[in-house]
């Protein structure tokens, strides 16, 4: 059981070597050990501060991202409305003019059409005035003894009239 239990000596002696050692590292290594130690932490905690805030600029420029692609959405529907509205309108406009247009040329016509036909009645009542002055001419040269020659002539004055 010696092995087990360390005699006074040696307790005593590794006492002094272990105060010798604390106090020279104390002395000379300690100051270094710590200000390197501090130095790491101060690293370290500075690393985290610049994550923490490249994470809450990253979610600033995703939230402003968002919102620009929410403006650019509705600017876009806005200005698609704007054109189909536009659109419906030029497409309303010339239905409008065409049918105006139209019934413009439909008046023209009918207009053109009335006057045609009352120049042709006056042109025929023209003709008929004619005829009727001629046929009376020629009945009033023409003596008449038998009523009987009258019809002729009459038969004869119809039958040699051009009616056009």
């Amino acid at each position: 059981m010696e092995l087990l239990t360390p005699g006074i000596g040696l307790i005593a002696w590794q006492l002094l070597i272990f105060l010798t050692l604390f106090f020279v590292l104390r002395k000379f290594a300690w100051k270094g050990i710590l200000s390197a130690l501090k130095s790491r932490e101060d690293e370290i905690e500075s690393a985290l501060k610049m994550a923490e805030e490249t994470r809450a600029e990253m979610a600033k420029l995703k939230s402003d991202n968002e919102k620009l692609l929410a403006e650019a959405r509705s600017e876009r529907d806005a200005i698609l409305k704007e054109a189909k509205e536009d659109a419906n309108r030029i497409v309303e406009e010339s239905k409008n003019k065409a049918t105006e247009e139209a019934n413009r040329i439909l008046a023209s016509a009918r207009e053109s059409i009335n006057q045609e036909r009352a120049s042709m009645v006056d042109g025929l009542k023209k003709e008929v005035a004619s005829l009727s002055i001629e046929i009376a001419e020629k009945v009033m040269k023409k003596e008449l003894a038998t009523k009987g020659a009258h019809s002729e002539l009459v038969s004869e004055l119809i039958s040699e009239a051009k009616l056009n």
